[in-house]
């Protein structure tokens, strides 16, 4: 693996984090809810992106494998946030709550597939 690569993944990792970040805090902020709203919006989000990236990938943009990797690994693999809805699930269980946390699950594996194909069917369509 080359030190480009690796630099594209470093960068694109701290500028997914940072926005991971941003989205969170300002969900947070507007949703004062025991629900992990904010996460949920970020994983959703993702996926939305990652299936339109999927889609412009394969259909008229061609970028270099640097380019992909900052984008794929580094900024969307930064910004979703697996291990964060890991943890969100174990806290709602372990408060208890596992019908929100059954929710949660459901809610954020359906709304994440149906993001990615969203954003691939979208661009599909403007693109073709």
């Amino acid at each position: 693996m080359s030190f480009k690569m690796l630099t594209s993944i470093a960068f694109g990792g701290a500028f997914g984090a940072v926005f991971r970040y941003l989205m969170m805090s300002g969900i947070g902020h507007f949703l004062h809810a025991g629900f992990p709203y904010a996460t949920l919006a970020v994983n959703v989000l993702g996926s939305f992106v990652l299936g339109s990236l999927i889609e412009i990938m394969a259909i008229s943009w061609s970028p270099g494998q640097e380019m992909r990797s900052f984008l794929v690994v580094g900024v969307l693999g930064a910004f979703t946030t697996f291990s964060a809805f890991s943890m969100d699930v174990v806290f709602l269980i372990e408060r208890g709550q596992l019908t929100s946390a059954g929710g949660y699950i459901a809610l954020s594996v359906i709304l994440s597939v149906a993001g990615v194909f969203a954003g691939m069917m979208m661009f599909r369509q403007i693109l073709t």
